[in-house]
């Protein structure tokens, strides 16, 4: 398995992402599962903020994809349909698939579609989460339509998601939707997350694949409890699928390749391992989206440490919990490649 085109060994070693600390504010405990893509000519992160009752979704934008700016709040609490108005996780837009083209937004029906999950409760993933989609044909992509009811439940589903279902990664591929999703077989006590796919032709009804979960946990291993969070990307014939691991002690990102995109293998090591001591993601790396500008492979991830005195955000009393990034060059080449004018190859 030649793994090298997907390896991001150069950590910023710092957040390019933090929630604003600010009480009532939409992040003032966190900020978590980012997602990047290009629109417009300009970067942008959808992510999900944490402010102690609950998930809200907002966009935030770049120039260099090490510098954001929040934006606005896209996704709102008490806007929704019932079942999506205590909590609402926006994971992915329908975009490119291939890896080595610029991220672009694709339509539908002239429509943007959105994914996203929801948790019947306040309070932090309390209860069992099901999977909503909405749509948009505001350019701006602030304004957007969720569709009434869900298009996945953990009640529908088989006995190794009937916990809940999360984090969402819609692909396009040959006229034919594919949504995959981790899901967790219980929401008591010590829960497994692995990861499924389903199947669509109108992205409003949806089949689950018959040999799900296409993503296992391995026993013993670092992603012995969790598998999850699937980031899809097609590399010349090759699919690829970003995902963490998790064995109740670390969370760190992983790899698997698919040539058909229900048939995976994975890369039996984390390809990004948590930090040291004190470094941003000392606890967590975890949570992958990854792209690729001039050449070079940006992954961003959820980073995570213990909360230092001066930090903007706690969460959970001890956590700070932010967004950062490595890439498949040294970030002081990529810097200069752009001082002198030229394409970092």
């Amino acid at each position: 398995m030649n793994i090298e085109p997907y390896l991001t060994p150069y950590k910023l070693g710092k957040p390019v992402l933090t929630g604003s600390g600010i009480p009532g504010h939409f992040d003032e405990r966190a900020v978590d599962c980012p997602f990047v893509f290009q629109h417009n000519e300009k970067f942008y992160m959808m992510y999900v903020g944490f402010d102690g009752i609950g998930y809200q979704t907002a966009l935030a934008t770049s120039q260099d994809l090490l510098n954001w700016e929040h934006l606005a709040v896209i996704l709102r609490r008490s806007e929704g349909n019932g079942w999506d108005s205590s909590n609402i996780a926006g994971t992915w837009i329908m975009k490119e698939n291939h890896m080595d083209a610029p991220p672009l937004l694709k339509k539908w029906n002239n429509k943007y579609w959105l994914v996203y999950h929801a948790y019947p409760e306040t309070g932090y993933e309390e209860g069992s989460a099901k999977i909503g989609i909405a749509w948009t044909e505001d350019e701006e992509l602030l304004h957007w339509n969720r569709c009434p009811e869900p298009i996945l439940t953990p009640e529908e589903g088989a006995d190794w998601e009937k916990g809940g279902l999360y984090k969402e990664c819609l692909v396009e591929h040959e006229g034919r939707f594919y949504l995959f999703y981790n899901a967790k077989n219980t929401n008591k006590g010590r829960w497994i997350e692995q990861t499924g796919v389903a199947f669509s032709d109108d992205l409003l009804h949806w089949r689950r694949y018959e040999h799900n979960p296409v993503l296992r946990v391995s026993p013993e291993r670092w992603d012995s409890g969790f598998a999850s969070d699937p980031c899809v990307l097609l590399n010349g014939d090759q699919w690829v699928m970003f995902y963490f691991g998790y064995n109740y002690k670390q969370a760190q990102e992983g790899l698997a390749l698919s040539q058909d995109l229900l048939h995976w293998t994975k890369h039996p090591e984390p390809i990004i391992t948590i930090g040291e001591e004190g470094e941003i993601d000392s606890i967590f790396a975890h949570k992958p989206s990854v792209i690729t500008r001039n050449g070079v492979l940006y992954h961003f991830y959820c980073s995570c440490r213990p909360y230092k005195d001066g930090d903007p955000t706690r969460n959970f009393g001890k956590e700070f919990r932010t967004i950062s990034v490595a890439t498949s060059r040294p970030l002081d080449l990529i810097s200069s490649a752009k001082e002198t004018g030229s394409h970092a190859n």
